[in-house]
């Protein structure tokens, strides 16, 4: 066992609402402790403070961070620049977030300001999921308080710089989650994605220079900058630097949401932060380590795979967002996984063939076989299909609706073919009675 995340390292002192969210009390944590000297150290200061930080994207794909705020342009050429923070947190297993903004709102708000300041932005735009209604009261509530404690607009935290903030709240499609689809709303028209290049630091929200970042990845920056890039990179492995917070549900004892280190070993994760599996380890079935469009891992590999980025992708699957949804022998691991089916079938928006004639298929073939009606060379059929889709959509939609099928295929095919076999049978029988 490693040693645990101690208190004091971790940045989301209230993720649990033990204290209240508001201003006064995010103070008495630390947050907005010298943000204008933070500031002070420009654009490129705080940029390069970013990349040493080894801070990768917290929303599922995993960029680096300060190579990402790089990419905004360092001259005006008469257009401003905005920040885009995806709140839309609507993959399946995924509620971290929401904590965030619920409980400790004022990490997201200073870091809409540096991160603001260190791409050159005017103004920030945090698009929330409409479901989140009540975190939105609190998000709105936070920046009110910041913009009268003057931490924001004219002169922002007394930085000499101005930034305005404001909240825009979606009408509940997973679509918009991609950072296009996410402008487009944000625009005001159907959330579908564009096709990249160009890429939304050079044409993004109205035409303009934009960075999209996940709430998680904004919220850890005043943090990384006042204790310092070394500080953070300290936690897990290289390339896989920093605190995460861990989204454990399931089939366990506790479940929860939990800040840990990266790389920490999963069957460690979840046995001292969520009590562990359901009728102990050997109980467990399978756990998608990331969210719903990760693959998912069986027992043997959960037995000591690492929770990071490139350990995840040995194996075929992904850290993501960090929505660890754990599985028992109790489970119809082929029902769960139509279930998901069903899920990316009815959000795909429709634009690209392959989704939208894919999804739906995939979906239809997944339901014969958890009954068992199919026949065994239609597992072959199916996985050949999902390469077909895989890649060849504009966006990662569809990539995300067929990982889960293959991963079942990989780790689960004999389960699918004693399936189909044991529904021949019983169907032979009634025909022979």
């Amino acid at each position: 066992m490693t040693m645990a995340l101690s208190d004091k390292d971790r940045i989301f002192q209230n993720l649990y609402g033990t204290q209240p969210w508001n201003l006064a009390a995010a103070r008495m944590r630390g947050n907005w402790d010298g943000t204008a000297t933070i500031l002070a150290r420009g654009r490129d200061g705080i940029i390069e403070e970013m990349k040493n930080s080894g801070l990768r994207g917290r929303g599922g794909a995993g960029f680096p961070t300060g190579m990402k705020w790089s990419f905004m342009p360092k001259q005006s050429d008469g257009r401003p620049s905005y920040l885009v923070v995806n709140a839309d947190e609507s993959e399946p297993g995924t509620c971290k977030d929401r904590d965030i903004i619920r409980h400790d709102p004022h990490t997201l708000v200073e870091g809409c300001l540096i991160a603001g300041f260190a791409m050159g932005a005017v103004a920030g735009y945090i698009y929330i999921r409409g479901e989140y209604f009540n975190e939105s009261v609190v998000l709105e509530a936070a920046i009110a308080e910041a913009y009268e404690a003057g931490l924001l607009g004219k002169n922002a935290a007394g930085s000499g710089y101005d930034f305005d903030l404001y909240v825009h709240r979606g009408a509940g499609a997973y679509i918009c989650g991609e950072e296009t689809a996410l402008i487009e709303s944000l625009e005001g028209k159907k959330g579908m994605p564009r096709l990249k290049p160009p890429f939304p630091a050079a044409v993004g929200l109205y035409g303009c220079p934009t960075t999209v970042n996940n709430v998680e990845t904004i919220a850890v920056v005043p943090e990384i900058m006042r204790r310092g890039g070394a500080w953070f990179a300290s936690f897990g492995r290289p390339k896989n630097s920093g605190t995460k917070i861990f989204c454990i549900q399931g089939h366990v004892n506790k479940p929860c949401n939990v800040e840990a280190e990266m790389s920490i070993p999963m069957r460690e994760l979840i046995e001292r932060y969520a009590g562990g599996v359901r009728g102990g380890w050997d109980n467990l079935l399978c756990v998608i380590p990331g969210g719903s469009s990760t693959p998912l891992l069986p027992k043997h590999i959960c037995d000591d795979v690492l929770m990071d980025f490139d350990a995840l992708r040995e194996h075929k699957s992904g850290l993501g967002t960090a929505g660890v949804i754990v599985m028992d022998k109790s489970t119809d691991v082929i029902k769960a996984i139509a279930r998901l089916a069903a899920f990316y079938k009815h959000e795909s928006c429709g634009q690209c063939t392959p989704c939208r004639e894919g999804m739906g298929w995939q979906m239809r073939l997944m339901n014969r076989m958890v009954t068992g009606n199919a026949e065994i060379e239609e597992i072959d059929v199916l996985e050949n299909v999902t390469r077909r889709i895989e890649g060849h959509t504009i966006c990662a939609l569809a990539d995300g609706g067929v990982w889960p099928v293959q991963g079942l295929i990989r780790h689960f095919r004999p389960l699918m073919e004693e399936r189909i076999m044991a529904y021949k049978a019983q169907h032979a029988r009634l025909a022979a009675e």
